[in-house]
């Protein structure tokens, strides 16, 4: 029996991410207008550049999610038809809500729109997600703290029509299906409505209440410990059983993140998950991809139980430093590219791109806009050519291992 397509759906957090996204294989992407979104920090869409990314994903192929899943309070509800509306106009193919009136205003403004149920609905037991297909939902994106045994039991007791979709890669948080309080209560910024600062981060000591000014550090070991501090998510080893509990789509997280994650993880999980249904084993060089991006200490979630917590630090892994994106290549390798980090002239660096295996080299001697020699890019954004060891398609990166964390 041939198996079901399973849907790649990365994160677009802004345009240059969008074509990230678009070139490294995704099927599918998501992002948000510069309204009604969970993540306000991430540069996000105009009006007009939501039509525009429409078009492309539709030449390219590709389905657009728009999210629409912050819970909007009354002064907000009548700016939503609107929005709507533009959804509706741009042909975007779904909309990611998480409240049943946002539900009621799109079936009657953007009746063509498909209608996803955010993470934010806590979706945990098949009733839930059989109530919301009832109730006009095309897919559930279901809650994270859900073993693969649940989600095949959710699967095989929802209506067949009903897509299923789970975050399969990226930041998870501390708190319930992401609904947290200590922001707001610390800083005044609203984690449910996009603006979260990460409190859990933070390190922590006691305070006795009749001792006010004491802090009593809370040791993990002499470097003390994060009590709250939440690992990321990585199921790129696991996508077989993702795929046997029943998923449709695969989500990646990260709109707020660079472009560079962007790429480098939706190319990993193309290759792995396109070697997974032709029935090859995976091939460590894109296994190793998500090991190259800014992470923390990795976890596979609550698919095989409580994932544990890493209390040590609450520090980003990042080996690995993007020093230039390609921008032009001729067929012998001879590429314009454009600087972001600097290297020199004997610096070992590597090459990797669009469907374009990593290869390790020595930087050449380079040369200027004007054809002179170029020991060193000297500017961020500077455009230079270099030669490379092969032909690398526009968006493809240069980058060196030094730890930058």
């Amino acid at each position: 029996m041939q198996q079901k397509k399973l849907e790649l759906l990365a994160p677009a957090g802004d345009w240059e991410r969008l074509e990230m996204a678009l070139a490294y294989g995704a099927d599918a992407v998501y992002l948000a207008g510069n309204t009604f979104g969970m993540r306000s920090f991430a540069g996000n869409f105009s009006p007009e550049e939501l039509r525009r990314a429409a078009k492309l994903c539709r030449e390219r192929g590709v389905d657009l999610h728009v999210t629409c899943n912050t819970m909007p309070r009354n002064d907000e509800m009548a700016r939503l038809p609107q929005w709507l509306e533009l959804l509706e106009e741009a042909g975007v193919t779904a909309v990611i809500l998480a409240d049943v009136g946002v539900l009621a205003l799109a079936k009657r403004y953007a009746p063509s729109v498909k209608i996803h149920i955010s993470t934010q609905a806590s979706i945990v037991n098949y009733q839930t997600a059989t109530a919301w297909h009832d109730l006009g939902a095309d897919r559930v994106i279901l809650a994270r703290e859900l073993s693969l045994d649940e989600i095949a039991e959710i699967r095989a007791k929802t209506p067949k029509d009903l897509e299923i979709e789970t975050f399969g890669h990226g930041a998870m948080c501390v708190s319930y299906s992401g609904r947290c309080l200590l922001s707001n209560y610390m800083t005044g910024r609203d984690a449910n409505r996009g603006a979260c600062a990460q409190p859990c981060r933070y390190q922590y000591a006691l305070v006795e209440e009749k001792r006010p000014g004491e802090y009593f550090p809370v040791y993990e070991d002499e470097k003390g410990t994060y009590i709250m501090n939440s690992r990321d998510m990585c199921m790129i080893d696991h996508l077989p059983d993702l795929i046997r509990a029943g998923v449709d789509s695969i989500k990646i997280e990260g709109r707020a993140k660079s472009a560079y994650y962007a790429a480098i993880v939706t190319g990993a999980y193309r290759h792995c998950i396109d070697a997974v249904q032709a029935g090859k084993p995976l091939d460590p060089i894109w296994r190793n991809e998500v090991e190259k991006v800014s992470h923390r200490h990795y976890s596979t979630g609550f698919f095989y139980g409580q994932p544990g917590q890493f209390t040590s630090d609450a520090r980003y892994i990042r080996d690995w430093q993007v020093v230039a994106v390609v921008e032009s290549c001729t067929e012998t390798g001879l590429a314009t590219a454009s600087l972001r980090n600097k290297f020199s002239m004997g610096d070992e660096i590597e090459l990797v791109g669009p469907d374009t295996r990593p290869v390790a080299f020595r930087a050449p001697l380079m040369m200027d806009e004007n054809g002179y020699p170029l020991p060193a890019p000297r500017h961020p954004q500077m455009k230079f050519q270099i030669q490379l060891p092969c032909y690398a398609p526009p968006l493809s990166f240069l980058r060196a291992c030094r730890e930058n964390s």
